[in-house]
């Protein structure tokens, strides 16, 4: 009969609840019970071939077994939950009595890393260190820099000109006119800091960028010495002899100037995009101090010559430590900066 068999499966349900280890077992029970295929659900079909006033019996039998068994579980969920409710506290019990940790310490930028390694270097070599204003003159960033107002190299260098005429300079070579101007030669100064040009931003250029500059300014000064404060500085810097090519370069601001490329240590030479895919990445623009810029300054040019140059701090910086994208070093992500 109908009844005696809603009894045995309520009173297996039952049993299979107050025996079950976990929420996994709860929901089989529930399943195979009360699911749209369940045991008591294929009875309920059954209901159909009995009589009117047995059929209403067995009904109220049926609902309460049902009734029973989804009280049954529900009690039995909430020991469960509790249960990992207690574990997951536990697992995360944290004493508020105990003193704070304070904050987490801090670490240089790679780039301020190696601008401080590389003062220490010229320091040592009797370089002054020379900061200067970041929004410059036109006279200072091009003008004394023998860059006349037709000259192309105002454009290429795709300036950020501001409204009252002044302008982000596009390199620290400023810096190097105000020390010529503050100072009488002999003289030795390095200008590292920030620099901004209107550049397509992509894997090896930023509009944002950091350079150092230097220059020397001495009696009979040559290309030998120069090549001598270039390789002391690189030999420095990698801790190692690298590759290196010197070819000419055009800049007005010396002559002759030259361009010191290094073998791009990303791919070895084989080419990537970093050096776009010439297996060398230009690194050091120099050569020796254009008369004209001596002379704009108030140096007498038949006592005085010297050389300068200028260096990229943020492709060094890939350089050295193998990075494939420049703007990793100004994406501000933790986990990347907390590799240095």
């Amino acid at each position: 009969m109908l009844e005696n068999q809603i009894s045995e499966l309520q009173a297996a349900a039952l049993k299979r609840i107050a025996a079950a280890h976990s929420a996994d077992e709860i929901e089989a029970v529930r399943v195979e019970a009360l699911g749209r295929k369940g045991a008591l659900t294929q009875v309920s079909k059954e209901m159909g071939k009995l009589a009117p006033e047995e059929r209403a019996r067995v009904g109220k039998l049926l609902n309460a077994a049902k009734q029973a068994l989804e009280q049954a579980l529900d009690e039995r969920k909430q020991e469960f939950d509790a249960s990992a409710l207690r574990a997951q506290l536990d697992a995360e019990w944290i004493d508020l009595t105990l003193p704070s940790p304070g904050p987490r310490a801090g670490s240089l930028h790679p780039i301020t890393q190696i601008q401080m390694e590389i003062e220490d270097l010229f320091v040592s070599l009797g370089f002054m260190v020379l900061d200067g204003p970041e929004v410059e003159t036109e006279y200072h960033n091009f003008d004394a820099l023998n860059i006349p107002p037709e000259h192309p190299a105002r454009d290429s260098q795709d300036t950020f000109w501001l409204t009252d005429g002044n302008l982000l300079r596009t390199h620290t070579s400023p810096v190097q006119v105000r020390g010529m101007e503050r100072f009488s030669p002999p003289l030795r100064m390095i200008a590292p800091g920030r620099a901004f040009r209107n550049e397509s931003v992509d894997a090896s250029h930023e509009h944002t960028f950091y350079q150092l500059e230097g220059m020397m300014i001495d009696r009979d000064v040559s290309v030998a010495h120069l090549l001598y404060f270039m390789k002391t500085l690189l030999t420095e810097v990698f801790r190692r002899e690298v590759t290196v090519r010197l070819r000419p370069g055009f800049f007005p601001f010396v002559e002759p100037g030259f361009e010191l490329d290094i073998q791009c240590v990303i791919c070895g030479g084989s080419g990537c995009a970093v050096c776009k895919h010439s297996g060398w990445v230009e690194l050091l623009p120099c050569g020796l101090v254009n008369p004209n810029v001596l002379r704009i300054s108030g140096i007498d040019t038949e006592k005085w010559n010297g050389f300068a140059f200028g260096l990229g701090l943020t492709r060094l910086v890939m350089m050295r430590y193998g990075i494939d994208d420049i703007r990793l070093l100004q994406s501000g992500e933790l986990r990347f900066l907390r590799q240095f």
